[in-house]
């Protein structure tokens, strides 16, 4: 036998063993496991759209998201569901409350039972875990958000202190110093004795990204606007992505596409780095000189952990410095988009309920005046808070919550197995009139009147911010920049929509206003 036969016979024995285990867990992953999902799913009862090998839902949900995008709502219509979520919704209707959907090869079904949501939130036997991200998912965000178990544990520790109330109110002159800028720009748009028509989501976002900059970076801002700007580039490059089947390896390829998502992930990541760098420097020193904002703060609680557990293992000390940029993008995106979002669609709303903007109105001038709201006043606004939580309620800047199975788990009834991914809708939840009345989809922030356990027939049925040990962080950071930011406003103008104003709430990375927020804003 020649040595070319031989390395032949050789180069067989090793391609064909490895081509035939790549086809098998190809073939696995795109039909045989989805489809003994599937099986195992309806033989206990559940009904849902059937798979489709390797696109799942996938084209369905476009084509739907497309023909409810052409169509706006009629004014005053809060029946947000069908078009924000058209995939869930059509599924909810055709197959029942409990249905499963597939996202590519992956199935996600849907729990629209409270209870059922809090012991997936809860998460007392650990079986609940966030989702797989795609590779892509790295270029957006990952921190808080995407840990499990001991590294979220030690992070959440980490980050806690900054988001402390009597931490949030060492913050406050950065509260009222971005939306004192706000009002007076407006003071200087609008003519006196006149109004002024002004698409205020863009403005909005803009004193929101003001804020976030500020509280987080503190003297360092204007380099943490140039993060957003960055962030905000990324999130166009990577959301389109994201809504299609990954293909393994794909974001390898020298595309157009994946070399400028690169680009943008390593000037985002250089400007976090020195800036942390910096400030790691200066404390070293001894030169903290106590900063109030949310790196400062994070850097300090990193610093302490980390000489808590000096001596132990040295995956168990403090963040690195890529955890502490990841968790600052974290805090940029989620922050910023949360409150901006909020304070848009509380705008809308009191502009399309008049009624409710003068009650709001005369409250904050009973509680301030004209003085710039403080922090101690702000526990007083009732009616503010009821409005926001009803804001939140039927338009919530996060319209679900997702986590995976990972090990067999019965939850309602169901015995689902592991690669479920069980999807929380907190819009449709929000929505729903078995658990807030004939009258769910109507603003009435009269619900909330004594406070959020009443406001529902079923308890559990209101979490914009999520639940369990992983709610959201930031929500009382979100809560106190709305309520500073619309009492400023109720104290200086009032406003109404403009008839340009189109009513089509789409999701983006939030709820947002697909076609803009237009107002007519007059001076008081």
């Amino acid at each position: 036998m020649t040595i070319i036969m031989m390395l032949m016979l050789l180069l067989w024995a090793v391609v064909v063993p490895l081509v035939s285990f790549w086809a098998w867990r190809t073939l696995d992953w795109v039909w045989l496991t989805p489809r003994r999902i599937e099986r195992e799913l309806r033989r206990q009862g559940l009904g849902g759209n059937h798979y489709r090998i390797l696109y799942g839902d996938a084209k369905d949900n476009v084509r739907l998201s497309k023909d409810v995008r052409s169509r706006p709502l009629p004014l005053y219509c809060h029946d947000i569901g069908p078009r924000v979520l058209p995939l869930f919704h059509k599924a909810i209707k055709d197959h029942g409350k409990t249905s499963f959907t597939w996202l590519g090869p992956f199935p996600r079904v849907t729990l629209m039972n409270p209870e059922s949501v809090k012991e997936v939130l809860s998460n007392k036997f650990g079986h609940f875990m966030r989702p797989r991200t795609t590779p892509l998912a790295k270029f957006l965000v990952q921190g808080l958000l995407s840990h499990e178990g001991e590294k979220w544990a030690k992070h959440r520790r980490i980050i806690n202190p900054a988001f402390h109330l009597e931490k949030l109110k060492l913050m406050y002159p950065a509260f009222s110093a971005s939306c004192g800028e706000l009002i007076r720009r407006w003071d200087k748009m609008i003519p006196d004795e006149s109004c002024l028509e002004l698409d205020v989501f863009p403005e909005i976002q803009n004193v929101t990204l003001d804020v976030i900059s500020r509280t987080a970076f503190g003297s360092s801002y204007e380099e943490g606007r140039r993060i957003f700007e960055l962030l905000t580039e990324q999130t166009r490059l990577v959301i389109p992505a994201a809504q299609n089947v990954y293909i393994p390896g794909y974001r390898f390829l020298p595309t157009p596409m994946n070399q400028k998502r690169s680009q943008v992930d390593k000037e985002m990541k250089r400007i976090l780095r020195d800036m942390i760098e910096k400030r790691e420097r200066a404390m070293r020193k001894g030169e903290s000189s106590k900063k109030n904002d949310l790196l400062g703060i994070l850097l300090e609680s990193n610093m302490k952990e980390a000489e808590e557990v000096q001596g132990k293992k040295s995956k168990n000390r403090g963040m690195t410095t890529e955890d502490v940029i990841e968790e600052c993008k974290l805090f940029y995106l989620a922050g910023q988009e949360t409150t901006a979002v909020l304070l848009t669609w509380t705008m809308i709303l009191l502009g399309m309920y008049p009624n409710w903007q003068a009650k709001a109105r005369e409250e904050v001038l009973h509680v301030f005046g004209k003085n710039t709201p403080d922090m101690d006043g702000l526990s007083r606004l009732k009616i503010v808070t009821m409005i926001l939580y009803e804001v939140l309620r039927l338009y919530p800047p996060g319209s679900w919550l997702l986590r995976e199975v990972r090990k067999p788990t019965e939850v309602g009834g169901i015995t689902y197995p592991p690669g479920v991914t069980l999807l929380l809708p907190i819009l449709l939840i929000h929505h729903d009139t078995e658990f807030w009345g004939e009258d769910a989809k109507e603003f009435k922030p009269e619900r909330f009147a004594e406070g959020i356990s009443k406001a529902s027939k079923v308890a559990g049925a209101f979490f914009p911010f999520g639940g369990g040990p992983r709610i959201c962080i930031g929500q009382n950071f979100a809560l106190i920049e709305a309520k500073i930011g619309l009492s400023m406003i109720l104290q200086h103008f009032s406003f109404e929509l403009s008839p340009s104003y189109i009513h089509a709430p789409c999701l983006v990375f939030s709820v947002q206003p697909q076609h803009g927020a237009q107002l007519r804003l007059g001076k008081l």
